[in-house]
């Protein structure tokens, strides 16, 4: 059995299926680069910070990332026992006690990188800890959020800008500068994305719907759920496109960003016409597609690009 299989594979098998290392980070070099960057550049900043402030920044996020899911994991612990007895902790492949021992090893080798390395951003990991214990707890009003889905996931998203806050301080704050205010709206583009990503990955087929398990589609229908998925989209590519201003990109910005939405509604008319598991899955697929190629456009390209022609 699986369950007696040493720590370290039963670590390999649960971050398969539920934090695939490689993905995410993947993900997380180009969300940490993409923040720094669009950092610089509206603030008119030359070039890119050390590249070991980058590094250790990218180790900051990714195991940040991480704890998100560690916190999620116990905050979610009774209704997966109840109603998702195949994920890896209610079917007792990692132990809850196993998963507490690991992320308060990752938050004290944490504190003790950026204490040596980079002691001027430890508040601000502090505030972004803060914040997960918050949620860790559903800040203190379980009973009043959970059935109130929207006001739930709203609410746990605003880690998305706090992090970002995180990564775009290597810039501004290891300088000793104030954020620019452009900063407002990548912070925004980076909550709407989490927000799309989170409509898109539980959208269902109508066969593939779980008694008592969250789905958008089991909520508003397929329409509805497709309805919400692309206003969200046409939101964020407004303000993505007020952030693109703020760090000067000019009018190649809405049509970067113009084309990349375009080629991200196709999967969404294919789930509209047939709902099934290939086309739900390709929600969840292109909701994650949008928001990488989202931080790449507003900050990572354009860097890249000065980094050619300069």
């Amino acid at each position: 059995m699986e369950n007696n299989l040493p720590y370290l594979k039963r670590l390999c098998i649960y971050q398969k299926e539920r934090f695939p290392i490689i993905i995410t980070l993947i993900a997380t070099l180009a969300f940490t680069f993409s923040a720094i960057s669009y950092s610089r550049l509206s603030r008119g900043a030359e070039g890119f910070v050390a590249w070991d402030t980058y590094l250790i920044g990218c180790f900051a996020a990714f195991t940040l990332f991480f704890l998100v899911r560690v916190f999620d994991e116990f905050k979610d612990k009774e209704d997966d026992a109840i109603n998702r007895k195949y994920l890896p902790v209610p079917r007792g492949l990692i132990k809850l006690k196993e998963l507490r021992v690991l992320g308060i090893a990752i938050v004290v080798v944490q504190v003790a990188v950026i204490t040596i390395f980079q002691t001027k951003m430890l508040y601000i990991y502090l505030v972004v800890l803060a914040f997960l214990c918050l949620m860790g707890v559903e800040f203190f009003v379980p009973k009043f959020l959970k059935p109130r889905q929207i006001i739930y996931i709203t609410s746990h998203l605003f880690i998305f800008p706090l992090l970002d806050l995180y990564s775009s301080g290597l810039d501004w704050l290891l300088a000793g500068q104030q954020p620019h205010v452009g900063l407002v709206f990548f912070f925004i583009v980076s909550y709407l994305d989490g927000l799309l990503v989170e409509f898109g990955r539980k959208m269902r087929a109508p066969e593939d719907e779980e008694e008592n398990v969250v789905s958008y589609t089991g909520m508003w229908g397929v329409k509805g759920a497709i309805s919400v998925w692309v206003s969200t989209l046409f939101v964020t590519l407004i303000f993505a496109i007020l952030a693109a201003q703020y760090a000067g990109y000019g009018k190649i910005a809405f049509i970067v960003l113009g084309s990349l939405a375009f080629i991200t509604l196709i999967p969404a008319i294919l789930f509209l016409k047939n709902p099934n598991k290939k086309t739900a899955k390709g929600m969840e697929h292109i909701s994650g597609i949008w928001t990488v190629g989202m931080y790449l456009s507003l900050g990572g390209i354009p860097m890249l690009m000065n980094f050619i022609n300069g």
